[in-house]
């Protein structure tokens, strides 16, 4: 077990021969296909679908194959000039398919008996949502040469800026104590015990964005333009609306789950307030000390420890997530630790041609890094129960992205306070499970205001640095209301969140409070059915990837668009607010 993932399984290295003679078939495929939609008017529609399929899914294998050895060797050294050569390059290929896909999916959108040449066939029948998909996403597609050219100016545009940002926060050096030292490295200390510590970490923290922060500016402005022009030429309303229907989820859905939270918003504040009062603040907790450690707590965990945790946790639950586990540490899935290059925060990625993930970490051995490989083995536990479905098919929405990371999270905690043996432990366990919650309900919420804010400026106007800070500050103070110390805020969360740098996905906030208060919910219908609920959800799972966000949650008799379904989950967490207040009074 080392504690660098591996990458052979794709590829030894740029000069293996099997990459070699990959990057050789690039050509193939993306000639095939393109000369393929050439011929469609000289075939049946049935002939013409069965073969659309079989160069999509070969594109698919290939490109997601090349893709993922290059970006996840970048992930963790951004210098790395052969990575980010590769990328381009294949960036360009791929969009040169751009305009034949358009001219197939406007040809498939067209054919007047789908559904009869779909029943025809067991293949067609297969993707019968991945199609009924290309017919309903026809409003928003442009013409063959349009598609074709936005495909490639965003490679030098959207993508190209969205690099520039992961670049810039991952090689920024940030001055502490006299030292260099990643910015990864230092968001770390905001969980160390020395309040001392804490704060000038915050501090250092937020001067180091002071180096970076007018390039980051000039990024996220030219995305944001870079996604309104696009929706006003597809159609769109909005970058909001743009998203809600590639995410296959209602406007309904969205409106009942942030007005929950607003309604619940109030006790959150109250937590923070009471944390802050506990640690000596009079105007609320300085967001320097807002993932302060309470009660007693402080067990470090070496890697191995923390495989022998996750397994022995998991294998109550469902024996092959911990299989998978086991499988993940002891077959180098996992990169670890922090260091210089590396890309901060943490991800899993699915690689389908493998049928493997790969997750990244910059673990530091505290009990909230243990948390955080139980979330990111839950999305490779996601991944897991849809690599039988055909790889067209493995791509699921935002809100349900979110949804079996969360659920290993619930799994985590729950059996972590239970089994508490002591006050102590059991409120720095109850506390540190309120510190994510609060992440997904108060800091999802204001970056979600943000971005709106962010949106709503950018079509008339350009947002300098200090604008930026200002809008951030304002989406804080409106969810974190007297929770927290309006004067120590962090206005530079726009530049550290690689989720407002994307092009083509934008409002990659509400998906994880939709994934908090979902897995909540079917956390609680575990608890209730036992034994009999682990085949429900691994079918829920399975179905992400070939159903609504809606229809989805109907497998476990969930209707989103209830605002009492989303309440249910709040209320559970609420009652985890007086439970900590209860504990700390003690």
């Amino acid at each position: 077990m080392n504690s660098v993932w591996s990458l052979d399984k794709l590829y030894k290295g740029y000069d293996d021969p099997n990459f070699l003679e990959d990057i050789k078939k690039v050509d193939e495929i993306v000639d095939e296909l393109n000369n393929f939609v050439l011929t469609l008017k000289e075939n049946e529609t049935q002939k013409n679908l069965l073969k659309a399929i079989e160069l999509l899914e070969a594109q698919r294998r290939l490109f997601s194959k090349l893709f993922s050895f290059a970006s996840l060797r970048q992930s963790v050294n951004t210098k790395d000039a052969d990575s980010a050569s590769y990328l381009g390059k294949l960036s360009d290929k791929i969009s040169s398919t751009t305009k034949s896909i358009t001219i197939l999916k406007k040809y498939i959108s067209e054919i007047k008996n789908l559904d009869e040449v779909i029943n025809s066939n067991p293949t067609l029948k297969d993707y019968e949502y991945y199609l009924n998909l290309i017919v309903a996403d026809s409003k928003y597609v442009l013409s063959d040469e349009v598609e074709e050219v936005i495909s490639k100016f965003d490679i030098s545009g959207g993508s190209a800026w969205s690099d520039l940002q992961s670049y810039l926060t991952s090689s920024v050096q940030v001055d502490y104590n006299g030292e260099k030292t990643t910015l990864s490295s230092i968001r770390n200390l905001a969980y160390d015990a020395d309040s001392k510590v804490r704060k000038e970490a915050y501090e250092a923290e937020l001067a180091s964005y002071e180096k970076i922060k007018d390039s980051l500016a000039f990024s996220l402005n030219s995305i944001k333009l870079q996604v309104i022009n696009e929706c006003k030429l597809r159609g769109f309303g909005s970058a909001l609306e743009q998203t809600l229907h590639n995410a296959r989820m209602k406007r309904e859905t969205l409106d009942a789950l942030i007005g929950a939270m607003k309604e619940y918003l109030p006790k959150f504040h109250n937590y923070l307030r009471v944390k802050g009062e506990v640690l000596g603040h009079k105007n609320g907790l300085p967001w320097y000390d807002m993932f302060a450690p309470m009660g007693n707590n402080n067990k470090k965990y070496t890697i191995e420890e923390s495989k022998d945790y996750l397994i022995n946790l998991f294998k109550g639950f469902a024996p092959d997530l911990a299989e998978m586990v086991n499988r993940a540490y002891e077959e180098d899935w996992i990169d670890f630790y922090p260091r210089e290059g590396k890309v901060g925060g943490a991800f899993c990625a699915t690689i389908h041609t493998i049928r493997e993930s790969r997750i990244l970490t910059n673990f530091d051995g505290n009990f909230g890094d243990v948390v955080t490989l139980a979330h990111e083995l839950g999305h490779a536990y996601h991944n897991l129960n849809i690599m039988d479905n055909k790889i067209l098919n493995t791509s699921y929405s935002m809100p349900v992205a979110e949804t079996a990371s969360t659920f290993n999270e619930n799994i985590i905690m729950n059996a972590a306070i239970a089994s508490a043996e002591n006050d102590d432990i059991k409120l720095a366990l109850v506390e540190s499970q309120l510190q994510d919650v609060t992440q997904i309900i108060c800091d999802i919420y204001s970056r979600y205001l943000f971005e709106t804010a962010v949106f709503e400026n950018r079509s008339d106007s350009f947002m300098f640095p200090d604008n930026l800070c200002d809008i951030m500050l304002n989406a804080q103070k409106e969810a974190y209301g007297d929770g927290l110390d309006n004067s120590l805020l962090h206005p530079y969360m726009w530049a550290c969140k690689g989720h407002y740098y994307s092009s083509d996905l934008s409002f990659y906030n509400f998906p994880y409070a939709f994934g908090g208060l979902f897995a909540r919910g079917l956390y609680a219908k575990y608890q209730e059915e036992g034994e009999s609920f682990v085949p429900k959800y691994k079918k829920l799972l399975n179905s992400t990837t070939i159903m609504s966000v809606e229809d989805v949650a109907k497998i476990a008799d969930i209707d989103l668009t209830d605002k009492e379904f989303w309440r249910k989950g709040l209320e559970s967490f609420a009652k985890q607010i007086d439970l900590f207040i209860e504990l700390v009074k003690k």
